[in-house]
């Protein structure tokens, strides 16, 4: 008798435990995601080449000039700013 006493405890335990996720669960809703990717595409990918190709030619001239860094920093900083032309 305290064995089946015992397994009812534990299983009333287990199943009280478990409840609570079990029914917290929900799913996400499937337009959320949907509006989201539209506008970036528009417009990100040009504003990102333009300033890949300015940061590569800045890197081109720090290494040519042997830069290391806060030097090669500073120096990056300032010729980005200047839209790749160092001063």
């Amino acid at each position: 008798m305290i064995k089946f006493t015992s397994l009812a405890i534990t299983t009333a335990v287990a199943a009280l435990l478990l409840a609570g996720p079990a029914s917290a669960q929900s799913t996400a809703p499937a337009t959320a995601p949907a509006a989201k990717t539209a506008p970036a595409t528009t417009t990100a990918p040009k504003a990102k080449t333009e300033r890949s190709a300015v940061s590569l030619e800045c890197s081109k001239q720090a290494d040519a000039k042997g830069l290391h860094g806060k030097e090669r920093h500073k120096f990056r900083s300032t010729c980005k700013k200047n839209g790749g032309k160092a001063m």
